[in-house]
C-alpha cells in the first residue's frame, strides 16, 4: 500500500515536499490516465516589436481582407513560419531570417 500524500498549507510547502520526494513512492503511475484540458489558453506575454510603417500598413490591409485583427494575423504568420522551419528540421543556428530592416 502506498503512503498517503500529505495535505499542504500552500504551494511553497508542496513544492518543497516534491523537491525532496519521489512521486513513484506515493502514486501508482501504471494506473495514470492521460487528461486533456481543451479550454486552457496558453499563457501570453506582451512584447514590443518595431516594424516599418509600410509593413504594418500591409499587415493591416491583409488582416482587413481576412476580417481578423492584424495582431492575430501576425501570430498566424509567425506560427506558420515556425512550423515550416521546424518541419525542415533546421537547427536554430542554421535558420536565417528572410526579412531584415534597418531597425531592431
Amino acid at each position: 500500500m502506498l503512503p498517503q500524500i500529505p495535505e499542504f498549507q500552500n504551494e511553497d510547502e508542496e513544492r518543497e515536499f516534491w523537491a525532496t520526494h519521489d512521486s513513484s513512492e506515493y502514486l501508482d503511475w501504471s494506473q495514470a490516465q492521460r487528461v486533456v484540458f481543451p479550454n486552457l489558453k496558453p499563457t501570453t506575454r506582451a512584447i514590443s516589436l518595431r516594424l516599418p510603417e509600410s509593413m504594418l500598413d500591409e499587415l493591416r490591409a491583409l488582416a482587413n481582407q481576412r476580417d481578423v485583427p492584424y495582431q492575430s494575423l501576425i501570430k498566424i504568420f509567425l506560427r506558420e513560419r515556425i512550423d515550416m522551419e521546424y518541419g525542415k528540421g533546421l537547427a536554430i543556428s542554421e535558420r536565417r531570417p528572410t526579412y531584415k530592416t534597418g531597425e531592431s
